[in-house]
């Protein structure tokens, strides 16, 4: 899927809402959804990084929507604030719950707050938007989730300590929505990618070519928000070809 710089108008009213959208696979999935001429509603803790992705993205694809608001999801009281913002653009037609930080460690010896702060960033942030936005999506009976989770969603593994608490706890979440939301119209998918090259990587020492691109995962979400109403695709699993580091 090659990126143009043109857009669909069919799409400009829908609205996308991202959280964690100024870089890494936030942004992928933004830039994706921007040159199919979606109007995009996104956040992020970093405000200079987040302008600046907004910015590139207008400059690429000047008929798209982006509106911007600085948040740290971490905190209730803002994710609350984010929603009525989101809101007073209309109801949104998709939602990707992408906000997340990766701590390594172990249960037994890591930061004493460490599993408090992965889960008000990787649960709670997408629990809350979530709850906020969803009263005029059922109204409207329509709509889309994405909860962006993680291999270790699936799997335990060394030094993943809280971090992989958080992420099996928001494949969780992401299954009871789904069931409770069925009858709404609504779908829920969990995303669950392998490596992929982010900010994060580098400096790893990991070639670039050992892992996934972040636009795969951006592919495929958009691939799966783009089936017929009565077609959900519940789980999307990406690997790395060669298997997880």
């Amino acid at each position: 899927m090659s990126q143009q710089n043109t857009s669909d108008t069919t799409n400009s009213g829908k609205i996308i809402v991202i959280t964690g959208a100024s870089k890494g696979l936030g942004k992928a999935i933004a830039k994706q959804f921007a040159a199919a001429g979606y109007t995009l509603l996104v956040c992020a803790r970093g405000e200079l990084q987040l302008y600046k992705m907004m910015e590139e993205l207008l400059l690429e694809f000047p008929d798209c929507t982006i509106k911007a608001m600085p948040v740290d999801m971490s905190v209730k009281e803002e994710v609350k604030a984010f929603a009525t913002w989101c809101l007073q653009y209309g109801i949104p037609d998709i939602i990707i719950n992408n906000a997340g930080q990766f701590f390594p460690g172990s249960i037994h010896n890591e930061e004493d707050s460490l599993l408090e702060q992965m889960i008000q960033t990787n649960l709670y942030s997408a629990y809350h938007l979530t709850r906020a936005l969803l009263p005029t999506m059922i109204e409207r009976k329509s709509g889309s989730i994405f909860n962006i989770c993680s291999i270790a969603s699936l799997q335990a593994y060394a030094n993943g300590g809280s971090y992989s608490i958080s992420k099996y706890a928001l494949l969780g979440f992401s299954k009871n929505l789904r069931e409770e939301l069925k009858p709404h119209g609504i779908k829920v998918s969990a995303v669950m990618p392998g490596a992929a090259y982010t900010d994060s990587w580098i400096g790893s020492g990991v070639e670039e070519s050992r892992i996934m691109e972040a636009n795969d995962i951006a592919k495929m979400v958009f691939a799966a928000s783009q089936l017929s109403p009565q077609a959900v695709m519940e789980d999307i699993v990406l690997r790395p070809q060669l298997g997880d580091l």
